[in-house]
């Protein structure tokens, strides 16, 4: 909840004429309000950031991430690369760079060796390890690959047998992923796996083949609150492990998404200190995890219809503006006038009518800027606006 000193440089925000000034203030606040969010002396380990140059323009870059991190208490991460211009042969030259990246952090960076199943994963991955790459990342989507794929069952071999994780990509892009990985982890038990993006790809079957396992495990990683909340009611907490997904995901918002739907499906402080860390750091040291419990969210939802129209209103806004469009549609503004609507919760409504008012102005004015890395920067404060708005919407009084 906005304390009243903070309620108060929200209201002076009206006086801030530039959209820019004004949207960088008001995110300034918001992460004065996530780290009251986070219980207090908590550390935060990162399961999921790249660094490097992806071929979709999307950039990871070391110094920028690092002061990310500084100022919110990441003390490692897991780290691999994106899916690099240079990524042929086998992503071994961004396969040597995460591992230089890593020395360069003095063990702050956990690096992982990306592989592409059709270019010597296993040697790769052999050749990696060797050189200190502490896990290994596939990402069936980008490197177009079936997960049914013959070649999987060596790299999940390797894992198992040098004692190091897998992550996996189980986001948007895949066909249902929850039988093959299930025979994968039942071949190779010994073998710890991470399913990226909350498996939002095959959640529901994914929780029912592997939700019981205790080395496997999923990342946060994902945009949608409503993702993240079915996700708690379907595994245990004891396999939640908190990611960003950097560059992709940004903060205040990406620890923010994460507290606020443990909290709201009910996780306690122990809970959400393991998420937040706890667990990862087991996982990096070969240390042992706690068994899976039970799920501890609902697989119902409550809040104000209200909230879900403008959740709606913005996640209908949301793809103009990653595709360089305005809101040709008006959605925007049906968020906004929603928001003048009666509320059980005034103050959380408050609070997404000053996030969307912002946002929408630094929208509009988006066309006005004509460097383009300035305006890419611009468009990303202002989806971070939208993303905190549709947050605190799905979450009333978390």
């Amino acid at each position: 909840m906005l304390t009243v000193a903070t309620a108060g440089r929200v209201r002076r925000l009206i006086g801030v004429t530039d959209p820019r000034d004004r949207a960088q203030e008001l995110l300034h606040l918001w992460e004065e309000e996530l780290r009251r969010e986070i219980p207090a002396g908590q550390d935060i380990f990162d399961a999921h950031v790249h660094l490097g140059t992806d071929i979709d323009g999307m950039r990871g870059d070391y110094d920028e991430m690092t002061r990310i991190f500084d100022a919110h208490g990441v003390s490692r991460c897991f780290v691999f690369c994106l899916d690099e211009p240079d990524r042929v042969p086998a992503f071994s030259a961004a396969n040597d760079r995460t591992l230089a990246f890593a020395e360069r952090s003095q063990g702050r960076y956990i690096p992982f060796a990306r592989l592409d199943l059709v270019e010597g994963p296993h040697e790769e991955a052999n050749r990696s390890l060797d050189l200190g790459a502490q896990g290994i990342k596939l990402h069936p989507r980008a490197q177009r690959f079936d997960v049914g794929d013959s070649k999987l069952e060596g790299v999940f071999a390797i894992a198992a047998e040098r004692r190091v994780p897998i992550l996996i990509h189980g986001g948007r892009g895949l066909p249902p992923i929850a039988d093959e990985l299930g025979r994968l982890v039942e071949l190779h038990p010994e073998a710890r796996l991470i399913i990226a993006h909350c498996g939002i790809a095959d959640m529901g079957r994914l929780a029912d083949r592997v939700g019981h396992h205790p080395n496997v495990f999923f990342d946060t990683s994902a945009w949608n609150p409503f993702d993240l909340l079915d996700f708690y009611a379907q595994v245990a907490p004891e396999q939640v492990l908190y990611a960003s997904d950097y560059p992709y995901g940004q903060q205040p918002s990406s620890l923010l998404i994460a507290v606020r739907t443990a909290k709201a499906a009910g996780f306690d402080e122990a809970q959400l200190r393991a998420m937040l860390s706890g667990t990862s750091h087991l996982i990096a040291d070969g240390k042992p995890t706690p068994p899976p419990t039970r799920p501890v969210g609902s697989q119902e939802l409550r809040i104000p219809l209200v909230f879900a129209r403008i959740s709606a209103y913005v996640t209908t806004a949301t793809p103009l503006l990653w595709t360089r469009q305005q809101d040709v549609i008006g959605a925007m503004g049906l968020a906004i006038n929603a928001c003048g609507e009666r509320s059980p919760f005034p103050e959380d409504m408050q609070r997404v009518r000053d996030l969307l008012e912002t946002a929408r102005d630094s929208w509009t004015a988006l066309a006005d800027i004509e460097n383009d890395r300035d305006r890419w920067r611009a468009s990303r404060e202002t989806f971070r606006l939208l993303h905190l708005a549709n947050i605190v919407a799905c979450t009333p009084q978390a």
